[in-house]
């Protein structure tokens, strides 16, 4: 009994989608949005709540910096990570691997660079992947 219990649950595990098995994350990094005042963040800021979640686009042929990365949400430019914040970013981007982004803070300020705090994170699979 124990043992088709046991199975029953590692197929139901198995069967479960991978990203609803990540149990962990890495923080990557925490960044100011660059470029917040060029996009449409502006129009958007009403809507933007902390803890949203943001998607990375590689623009790998950005005439200002080969290693762009555009930042969205909900399909709508928001800005890019910081030049200075970018290399790593694109170069896992450009490898396959993923990222996920999220808001983590909003300011009121003047100053377009404290607008959105947000953060990038490294999913961590705890689970082993079965063999193929």
């Amino acid at each position: 009994m124990l043992h088709r219990m046991v199975a029953l649950c590692l197929s139901a595990l198995w069967a479960t989608p991978i990203h609803a098995q990540v149990a962990a994350h890495i923080l990557l990094q925490d960044s100011p949005l660059a470029g917040f005042q060029y996009h449409a963040g502006r129009t958007l800021w009403p809507q933007l709540r902390e803890g949203d979640v943001l998607t990375l686009v590689r623009e790998p042929h950005n005439p200002h910096d080969p290693k762009a990365v555009r930042v969205e949400w909900h399909g709508q430019q928001i800005g890019y990570v910081p030049r200075r914040e970018n290399a790593d970013v694109a170069r896992l981007l450009d490898r396959g691997e993923v990222l996920e982004a999220r808001i983590v803070r909003l300011s009121e300020g003047r100053d377009p660079w404290s607008r959105v705090r947000f953060e990038i994170l490294v999913p961590v699979d705890p689970i082993p992947r079965p063999p193929r």
